[in-house]
């Protein structure tokens, strides 16, 4: 079997753009990915324009020799935008293997340690009062979810950290009354904070027994993580924004995080995750796969966690079959707050190829702008 095409397709679906990847083979497999980086997914089409002529006349079983040359093939270690076309690709061989072999990829990675894999949701409220995130924390509760993620709001498009923070933990006090123990919370900072205003998040969350505290700090000096692990009890999560295990090795190495986010759709695929993960279980530290994307990370990252002995919590923001149904009519499903296995050969999700191409769109996601008040700008 050989490859002889890599296609990028963005496709819009609710309120963003999802950039999936097939590859198609001679023998009529088809592979389906997906990219993470759908902010810059222009950036990333540039990427797949590049890695294309690498891959056509490959063997797509070979999926560690192809990581191998598509990441180091233009001799310039591979950044987000280049580790995001390449984890995409790198989903779509493995739904390839999957396929031709007639098994999961959960069996290609090892099998099954579990027999269902436990997901956490984001918690919208229709107000931004504690009251508000109470009352739709219950309501998840009562849908069935046991794992609940809350944000640091903002105030329009003003984010003020020290305001932010008294009212995350506002917030978080009253959904952790309305939920009780048998609920786990998680705030996500979203890389906001500064040294000093996540250390006091951090301890002013601790009596209110968080499972984690999410990105409390930015990804380009993970060295000040160090100063936040000295500071506080409380689990810290981070990793999303990472794109290779040697950029996450300091966080695991020295034992900075208590969660590994590990983003199958940007750090390399199921190929260098694994090697992540695997790195993550030495020391003790779970893996919390970031997963805010479409039916196919979902999928990917249902496998990964099958398989993953490291395994924690997936993200999953949505009911699998709610988004894109029309192009991927098949979905895992999802019964109390989990996600049980795919059996299919491959990734196990079908796509409607005539649907996909009426999705298609030419735009692009921006994240929302956020000031302090003095009009700095801050991270989303």
């Amino acid at each position: 079997m050989k490859i002889t095409d890599v296609r990028a397709v963005p496709v819009r679906g609710g309120r963003r753009t999802y950039l999936f990847v097939l590859v198609d083979t001679d023998e009529g497999v088809l592979g389906i990915g997906e990219s993470g980086l759908a902010s810059r997914g222009a950036a990333v089409c540039g990427a797949l324009e590049h890695l294309t002529p690498l891959l056509v006349g490959q063997d797509p079983l070979r999926t560690e020799r192809l990581w191998q040359l598509m990441s180091r093939g233009g001799f310039f270690p591979a950044d987000r935008v280049v580790a995001s076309a390449i984890a995409a690709v790198d989903l779509a061989l493995w739904d390839i293997k999957g396929k031709a072999l007639g098994v999961p990829v959960h069996l290609l990675l090892g099998g099954r340690v579990r027999d269902r894999v436990a997901c956490y949701t984001h918690v919208r409220p229709a107000g931004s009062g504690p009251a508000d995130v109470a009352r739709a924390c219950a309501e998840l509760r009562e849908a069935g979810w046991r794992a609940l993620r809350l944000a640091l709001p903002a105030s329009g498009e003003t984010f003020e950290p020290r305001a932010a923070v008294r009212a995350g933990v506002e917030s978080f006090a009253a959904a952790r009354e309305a939920v009780g123990d048998d609920v786990d919370l998680i705030l996500d900072a979203h890389t906001r904070l500064d040294p000093p205003e996540a250390a006091l998040l951090c301890r002013e969350l601790e009596p209110l027994r968080p499972l984690f505290v999410e990105d409390p700090l930015r990804c380009e000096n993970l060295d000040a993580y160090r100063r936040l692990r000295e500071r506080t009890a409380v689990p810290l999560a981070a990793g999303e924004q990472l794109a290779s295990k040697w950029e996450f090795r300091p966080l695991i190495e020295d034992e900075l995080i208590d969660y590994a986010r590990i983003d199958l759709c940007i750090a390399g695929g199921l190929t260098e995750a694994a090697k992540i993960a695997g790195w993550c279980e030495t020391h003790y530290i779970r893996v919390a796969v970031h997963n805010p994307l479409g039916p196919v990370a979902t999928a990917a990252a249902l496998h990964f966690n099958l398989a993953c002995t490291a395994f924690g919590v997936q993200e999953q923001p949505y009911r699998p079959g709610d988004l894109l149904p029309e192009v991927f009519p098949a979905a895992p499903e999802w019964r109390g707050g989990s996600l049980l296995p795919l059996e299919g050969p491959g990734l196990g999700l079908p796509i409607d190829l005539d649907a996909l191409a009426a999705f298609r769109t030419e735009t692009w996601n921006e994240p929302p702008r956020l000031s302090r008040s003095d009009g700095s700008f801050t991270n989303w």
